[in-house]
This record gives structure tokens, C-alpha cells and sequence, in this order.
């Protein structure tokens, strides 16, 4: 008789999990607290428009490729993708922006025209972060973050120095253009952390940035989701949405079933790719590993206030992704690690996905998503949504020199209250925990319940960390540990 595995959640990390168990021969089933699957990828269509609610950008093609390629498939069989030319843009006054192209050459031409002689740094520097992007990507984020003993090798001994140097040093040392400054120490905000915080081995994302390009699929990044989802079916997986998972019991140390709008389901294996906070309080407290004092502790990711926002028109002088760093990083990064509090003039990113993809708005209109990264657990209103709406919708006509207010739509926000309703994340923070050298491999809550047999867990709190590509890699870590478990028995 078939092994069951029950799996808490529908999102990249839980649907890349599925997949792989279910092709070891396992009974999978996933049950989602949403009415469509895909976690914090979800979907808003709306009067024609199409945003993807989560996640915006495709970055590390190759691990989708590796996912994919281990069932014998390819993201093209899915979905269709797009190289993004230019990868950004970043504003860093008014109509002054700095495009990134969709190659090294031209990129290392943007360097040198901004500051002479930082084209053969940057081009050191890439070096050295493809280096380290082989090691961990194709190496280190595959193992379950048992031990440190894991993350000892011939290599990264050599590289020890780089774990006790930030990003920011490395960076300043060479560069002193404050605009290529951010433009290289921007990469890093996907792993949650401050560059000042985060080791310097971490230019890693530098190389995934500027060697391997910003995609996007067409349709958005549902697409991708859309993709696992099919995969999981055709492989036998069976997904309930509307399941709201209210307690995983456990019998003698050992997880038994969970009780899914008042339904007991019993399970040889409970599997949570839910936010791990939350899905400790699913157990009785003499079960839980991590306190809350230990949450409370832990230095968490950003949240985020998001705006999807529909135009009666195209918009100027803007790229399918726009940074806007025309205030001080440091002062909006002390409100969200520091002194967490609403910043007074935050940095914010928007997204203009109309602008390669003709499908996700009507004709001769523009959908925008706009994200201010705020401090999780803060205050959060309808009253302080609109007044930041306001500020940046404000400093954007300014920055790009038009006028959009009167030309939208309508507006959705997204935000704490939202990330904690549709998501039981942990302060409302959109992330996960923060890459810092503290918080990484080994020291990460665990992959494996160390106090109940048979309960795993995935996903952005654990290892590998926050992003969509370690996301996937987190499910196969998982999934591993699991196969590993039950083909020993």
C-alpha cells in the first residue's frame, strides 16, 4: 500500500515537493487555505488586467531549468519566456535613470561611462560572485542544513573570508559612483537582508543579475505556477483548495493526520509548506520546537504595502522594471531592521509588465504594480495605505515627468493585514527570515521536526531562504529527506 504525505499549502516550495514524491510512488495530497493554489503567487485579474500578487521577477533560469529537467521536462514546455532588455531601470532623480542591459558587454560599457575604471572592477567582481554562484547554487543550497559541517568544503574554506565581509565593504571598496553603489548592492535585497549585514560570498546574486538576466514569462509568473500545478496532477498529485488546516495531530511523538475544516485526514507523513510560525501553533505546545521569544528574535524580511494599479493609458519613461532610489537607502532600511516603523520617504519598485506582455492589459492601457518594503508587524490601515500611495504616485510623476493620477483605473492594495489573513505569515512579513550570516544553512529552523516523527517542513523560513528559486530547491531538499526516510523503513 502506498505511502500518504499530506501537504499544508500550494506554494513554489510545497508544489516543487509534491512533484518530486509523487514521482517516488507516494500518495501526495496537498490541501491549500486559498481558493486557487500558488501560495503567495497568486493572481488579481480584474477588468481585463492581470498582476501576479507575489512574486515579479524571474531570475536563476537555470535552477527553473534543473526543477523541470528532473522530470524529463523544460519551462518551455509550459510557458514561453522572454529576456528582459533592459533587465531595470533605476531612478535616481528626476527623467535621471540608469538602464541595465540583457548583457555583460553593454553592461560593463554602463559602468565605465558613469565612473571610469569601474568596468574592470566590476568585471573582477563578477568573476569572483560566478564563482561563488556555481559553488552554492550548484552545491551548498542543496544540502537540509543539518550541520555546519555541511557548508565545509576544500572551497569554501578558502572563501571564509567572504562569510565575515559584507556585500557593502566589497562593493565600496572599489566603486565610489553612489548610483553604481546601490545598482550592485541592490541584488541582495531578494535574500531579505541589508548589504551591510550580508556576507560578501552572497554576490552570488550579483552574477544572477548581471550573467544570467532578468526573465519574464509570458502571462506573468503564474505561469510558473500554472506549470507545477500540471506537473503535479499529471503525476498523480491530488490538490484541495479551500482547505483550511486547523491542527496536525500527533500521537506518541509521532504526526498521525491533520484536522482540515473539522476533517481528520490521517497521513503517514505531514509535509507544511505554510509559514512554519503558524504551522507550529497547529501542534500542541509541548511539540513545538521554536519559541515564541526564538521568532520574536529572529530578524525577519521586509513586508511589503503593495498597489496593483490599472491605467486608461501607456506610461512614459518607465522600463517593465523600475527602482526609484531617490532617497537615502540607509535611512528606509533603519524603519525596516532598526527602528521598525513606517518611513518617512521610502525607497519603492514598480512593475509595468504591459510593457513586454501584450496579454496582461488591454490595448493602449498599462497595468502597475508598485511595492514599498516596510518593517513586518507594523501599523496597518487603509488611512497609512493611501497616504504612501499618495507619496509615491506623487514622487513618480515628478521622477519620470508625467501626470497618472487621473488616468488610473483603479487601485488594489496588498499589505500586513493581508500577507497575516491570506497567508498566517508571521508578522505579515512577505519573505521569510532574513540571509544573514546568522540566519543561514545550519541555523535556520530545521527542515525536520526534531520533536515530532514524521513532520517535515519547507519554504521560505527554512533552508535554503527567501526567493523563488530557492523556494523550488527547498522542495527538493525536503523531498529528499523524506524519500530518504520512508525508503529506509
Amino acid at each position: 500500500m502506498k505511502k500518504t504525505i499530506t501537504i499544508i499549502g500550494s506554494g513554489f516550495s510545497a508544489l516543487a515537493a509534491s512533484c518530486y514524491l509523487a514521482k517516488s510512488g507516494f500518495d501526495v495530497t496537498i490541501l491549500e487555505k486559498n481558493k486557487t493554489v500558488g501560495g503567495r503567487a497568486r493572481q488579481l485579474v480584474k477588468e481585463g488586467f492581470t498582476f501576479d500578487i507575489g512574486p515579479t521577477w524571474y531570475w536563476m533560469p537555470d535552477v527553473f531549468e534543473k526543477f523541470f529537467g528532473d522530470f524529463d521536462k523544460k519551462p518551455s514546455d509550459y510557458y514561453t519566456l522572454e529576456k528582459l532588455n533592459p533587465a531595470y531601470e533605476v531612478y535616481f532623480d528626476t527623467l535621471s535613470s540608469i538602464e541595465i542591459p540583457d548583457n555583460l558587454p553593454d553592461i560593463l560599457a554602463i559602468f565605465e561611462k558613469e565612473e571610469a575604471g569601474s568596468a574592470k572592477h566590476l568585471d573582477l567582481f563578477l568573476k569572483k560572485a560566478k564563482f561563488n554562484y556555481d559553488v552554492a547554487i550548484k552545491d551548498l543550497v542543496y544540502r537540509p542544513g543539518i550541520s555546519i559541517v555541511e557548508l565545509i568544503t576544500p572551497v569554501t574554506i578558502g572563501k571564509v573570508n567572504e562569510f565575515f565581509t559584507t556585500i557593502r565593504t566589497t562593493v565600496r571598496k572599489k566603486i565610489r559612483s553612489s548610483r553604481l553603489r546601490q545598482i550592485m548592492e541592490f541584488p541582495v535585497l531578494f535574500l531579505g537582508a541589508k548589504p551591510s549585514d550580508t556576507p560578501s560570498f552572497y554576490s552570488f546574486m550579483n552574477y544572477a543579475d548581471f550573467g544570467l538576466g532578468t526573465w519574464h514569462p509570458k502571462g506573468g509568473m503564474y505561469e510558473v505556477i500554472n506549470a507545477m500545478e500540471t506537473l503535479a496532477e499529471s503525476l498523480g498529485v491530488k490538490i484541495e483548495v479551500n482547505q483550511n488546516v486547523e491542527k496536525i495531530n500527533v500521537e506518541n511523538g509521532v504526526a498521525k493526520s491533520v484536522i482540515s475544516n473539522g476533517e481528520i485526514i490521517h497521513s503517514d507523513i505531514v509535509l507544511s509548506g505554510a509559514d512554519y510560525h503558524h504551522t507550529e501553533t497547529l501542534l500542541d505546545e509541548y511539540y513545538r520546537c521554536y519559541s515564541e521569544k526564538y521568532w520574536d528574535s529572529k530578524i525577519f524580511a521586509p513586508s511589503s504595502l503593495l498597489f496593483y494599479v490599472g491605467f486608461d493609458k501607456k506610461i512614459d519613461n518607465v522600463s517593465h522594471h523600475t527602482l526609484f532610489f531617490d532617497t537615502d537607502f540607509d535611512v528606509h532600511a533603519e524603519a525596516i531592521y532598526d527602528n521598525p516603523k513606517w518611513p518617512e520617504k521610502p525607497l519603492f519598485y514598480a512593475s509595468f509588465p504591459s510593457k513586454t506582455d501584450n496579454i496582461v492589459a488591454p490595448e493602449g492601457k498599462e497595468a502597475g504594480i508598485f511595492l514599498i518594503p516596510i518593517a513586518p508587524g507594523i501599523e496597518d490601515t487603509p488611512e497609512i495605505r493611501e497616504k504612501y500611495f499618495q507619496n509615491i504616485i506623487s514622487r513618480f510623476e515628478t521622477l519620470t515627468n508625467q501626470r497618472v493620477s487621473e488616468n488610473i483605473i483603479f487601485k488594489e492594495s496588498f499589505c500586513v493585514n493581508d500577507f497575516v489573513n491570506d497567508y498566517n505569515s508571521y508578522k505579515g512579513n512577505a519573505y521569510g527570515l532574513a540571509n544573514i550570516l546568522t540566519q543561514t544553512a545550519f541555523l535556520r529552523p530545521k527542515i525536520k521536526s526534531k520533536k515530532v516523527q514524521n513532520l517535515y517542513f519547507t519554504g521560505q523560513l527554512t533552508v535554503p531562504g527567501p526567493g523563488v528559486p530557492p523556494s523550488l530547491i527547498s522542495g527538493k531538499i525536503v523531498s529528499d529527506l523524506i524519500i530518504k526516510q520512508l525508503s529506509n523503513k
